[in-house]
């Protein structure tokens, strides 16, 4: 499926749903699941906490509280915090699972950032690969605006080069 990359604060996107980088507890710390309960306030933190926890690659959902989305999708890309380092394979599973959980809540607008990078530890250019050729294989009911986003200037020139890459490929 045809997607965006983009630079900016997930927290600050309009979509109808929300992915945060998330652990197998759901408990939201730092960077993406940082910004998200920063802006949503305490409570996405409890509900997120309240549905774990879950698989490594599943994904849970919660309301979006003060974001201006409908829902957050939880997806667990890396062991929880402290006890391990994404994988591929859990990166490829939550991709998946949150495209997959945004159609059958009827999404038209999904935004997701790097699963499993950053605090998760997994290379960046490897897994935006990961995930655009996720995103690129998905077969969407309903979601037509989808944008994998980027934090920082050199975040979002790895991810811009290699979604050109898989795109060409």
């Amino acid at each position: 499926m045809e997607f965006d990359v983009v630079q900016g604060d997930i927290a600050a996107q309009s979509a109808d749903a929300l992915v945060n980088a998330a652990g197998t507890s759901l408990q939201m710390g730092s960077g993406v699941a940082g910004a998200l309960r920063r802006r949503a306030g305490s409570e996405l933190n409890q509900e997120a906490v309240s549905k774990g926890p879950v698989d490594l690659g599943a994904v849970a959902v919660t309301d979006a509280y003060d974001l201006d989305a409908e829902h957050v999708i939880h997806a667990a890309a890396m062991p929880h915090y402290g006890s391990g380092e994404a994988t591929a394979e859990s990166i490829r599973s939550a991709t998946r699972n949150s495209l997959e959980r945004a159609d059958e809540l009827d999404c038209e607008s999904l935004v997701l950032p790097a699963l499993g990078c950053g605090v998760a530890g997994f290379d960046l250019a490897d897994g935006a690969r990961i995930v655009c050729e996720a995103i690129d294989a998905h077969e969407p009911e309903s979601l037509v605006d989808v944008r994998f986003i980027a934090y920082s200037d050199d975040e979002y020139e790895t991810i811009r080069r290699v979604a050109e890459d898989v795109r060409s490929e």
